[in-house]
C-alpha cells in the first residue's frame, strides 16, 4: 500500500453519501417518464478519494464516474466527471451542512446538481438545473436516492 493511501480529512463532509443508493427520477425534457438507476458512493485510494458510479436503466440518461478530491490549500473541493458518451467534464464542488452541490460554468453548457441529504441519511434528493448558450437556467435531471445498503 502506497503511504498516500488514506484518509483525506477534508473529504469528511462527503461521507453521508457513502453507500449504494436506488434512484428514481424525472427529466423535463422526457414528460411522463420516470427513470430508474443505481449509484454507489464509495471511498478509493484508502480515502484519499470519493468515486461516484451511476447507472440509468434508460439509454437517455448516460451511466456515469466521477471522482471528488480537494485542494487543501484553497479549501475547495472538486469532482472529475465521465460518461459513456465520452464526456469528460470538472465541476467545482459546494459542500453544506446538508447539501452537496456541483457545478460548472461554460458558454455553451453550464450545469449545476445540488443533492439534499435527509436528517436520517437515508434519502438524497438531487435537484439539477442547466444553461444552454449562456441563456437562462431550466430545470434538468432530478432524482430521489433512497439508502439500498
Amino acid at each position: 500500500m502506497n503511504e498516500a493511501q488514506k484518509p483525506n480529512p477534508a473529504l469528511e463532509p462527503l461521507r453521508a453519501l457513502v453507500g449504494e443508493w436506488s434512484t428514481v427520477g424525472r427529466h423535463p425534457y422526457f414528460p411522463g417518464k420516470t427513470f430508474r438507476g443505481r449509484t454507489t458512493f464509495e471511498w478509493i485510494e484508502g480515502g484519499a478519494f470519493l468515486m461516484m458510479r451511476s447507472e440509468i436503466d434508460e439509454p437517455e440518461i448516460p451511466s456515469g464516474i466521477a471522482i471528488f478530491g480537494s485542494d487543501d490549500a484553497t479549501k475547495e473541493f472538486f469532482m472529475l466527471y465521465f460518461d459513456e458518451r465520452g464526456v469528460s467534464r470538472k465541476y467545482d464542488v459546494v459542500v453544506g451542512n446538508k447539501t452537496v452541490t456541483w457545478s460548472r460554468s461554460s458558454a455553451q453548457f453550464s450545469q449545476k446538481m445540488a443533492l439534499t441529504v435527509s436528517d436520517d441519511r437515508a434519502t438524497l434528493v438531487s435537484k439539477g438545473e442547466m444553461s444552454r448558450n449562456g441563456g437562462a437556467w431550466e430545470p434538468d435531471l432530478e432524482l430521489t436516492y433512497a439508502r439500498a445498503r
